[in-house]
């Protein structure tokens, strides 16, 4: 077997720490990362997901602040990095525990340290609930309902597993998604969850997710107030019932100011803050600048592998490193150039009249459309410090933990 010598930080209980020396690689073990520590930007190899250290600490500093001045709890989501190593900073930030989407994540995210999860989602399927429930044993695991059955499943899995589980009973709030209709319903179901042994009834989730991308202030205003309402009568409901909500949790990189003022969400669950993409940079701002401007700081770094044609040039980055569901990444900082045409491998940059072509060999930083899958592309970030400056180095390589981790 070959060995690689490198360094990386991992996530421990406490915090990172970093480990040093020969690893030997296994058919466990993620692809080679693409630079070393210590080199010089031009000697990262492509494609590579690179990270501006100093714009991501900016941007969970700035949310944390944020938050913390609306005094409510934050909860970022953790399927946008799907890093034990960040949620650690971000939990160090002052962030009360993660989120994530599926027991995978979530079972990647304890194993490097983190000891609150919130799985914000339904899970289906006897294995999974079975790994949930015994995931239960080790940290603080939450999750979602929708369904009655849902609730006697988690109930008898968390019995055989010995564990106890705290339930939020997810509300569509909108997001025509998952979700029990907001009023009475909600009522019956935590009281279902009340009868269970093994399960807690730990309050809601009210995430509206299709109000995140919405472009205007005024229409991500009116989707949160008609969300609002719908809590506070699911809340009323509840608490005729004799229910308290612990947690009323939502929002997202798009509308948590919103839900953070409202003073009826308490835990917000923002997660592409840290890297911002393509798409929310389409997002327009509240006037004033009462609203946090955060950077981009996640980046496919591509080299130009063809340059055969005066208009055009191709990049060795294509579907397989980019995904493009929230339109084509931006060529960043490169006027008249626009990234077209992906295939597996392969992306077409067009060069408008006037602009510099990219020369053979060039590499080129491209701003993903949507960070979250494009992370679940790679299986390392390349941290990089002084970024944009002739003194930008390589400080940090983090495997991505929870990378293709569906389940």
């Amino acid at each position: 077997m070959p060995k690689l010598l490198f360094y990386l930080e991992t996530a421990t209980p406490l915090g990172t720490a970093r480990l040093s020396g020969h690893k030997t690689l296994s058919p466990s073990m993620p692809a080679l990362p693409p630079a070393e520590i210590g080199a010089p930007f031009s000697e990262i190899d492509t494609p590579a997901l690179v990270i501006d250290l100093d714009a991501m600490e900016r941007n969970m500093t700035l949310l944390a602040e944020r938050v913390r001045a609306l005094g409510v709890r934050l909860r970022p989501h953790a399927k946008t990095h799907k890093s034990a190593i960040i949620a650690a900073k971000q939990i160090a930030l002052g962030a009360v525990g993660i989120c994530c989407q599926k027991v995978a994540e979530a079972e990647a995210l304890a194993a490097g340290g983190v000891r609150d999860i919130l799985v914000s989602n339904e899970v289906v399927g006897a294995r999974k609930l079975a790994r949930l429930a015994a995931l239960a044993r080790q940290v603080k695991v939450g999750v979602c309902v929708d369904r009655f059955e849902q609730i006697a499943l988690l109930d008898e899995a968390a019995r055989q597993a010995g564990s106890k589980i705290d339930v939020l009973v997810e509300i569509d709030v909108g997001g025509r998604r998952c979700g029990v209709a907001p009023g009475p319903e909600a009522a019956r179901f935590a009281a279902a969850i009340a009868r269970c042994a093994h399960l807690r009834f730990g309050g809601l989730q009210a995430y509206h997710g299709r109000a995140q991308h919405l472009r205007t202030p005024a229409e991500r205003r009116a989707a949160i107030e008609a969300a609002q309402q719908d809590v506070i009568d699911t809340a009323a409901h509840l608490k005729a019932a004799g229910f308290t909500c612990d947690t009323i949790g939502g929002a997202g990189t798009g509308t948590f100011m919103l839900e953070g003022a409202s003073g009826v969400w308490n835990e917000l669950q923002a997660g592409s803050y840290i890297f911002m993409d393509a798409d929310y940079a389409r997002n327009v701002s509240e006037e004033g600048g009462n609203a946090p401007r955060f950077e981009h700081a996640l980046f496919v770094l591509a080299t130009v592998m063809s340059a055969n044609a005066p208009d055009q040039v191709v990049v060795d980055a294509g579907h397989k490193a980019l995904s493009n569901d929230s339109g084509f990444p931006d060529v960043w900082q490169r006027p008249g150039l626009a990234y077209q045409r992906p295939s597996d491998e392969h992306g077409v940059i067009t060069v408008a009249p006037g602009a510099a072509p990219p020369a053979w060999g060039d590499k080129l930083l491209l701003v993903p459309g949507h960070c979250d899958p494009t992370v679940n592309l790679h299986d390392w970030y390349v941290g990089v410090r002084d970024f944009g400056t002739p003194r930008a180095r390589v400080e940090t390589l983090w495997p991505i933990d929870a990378r293709g981790a569906l389940g």
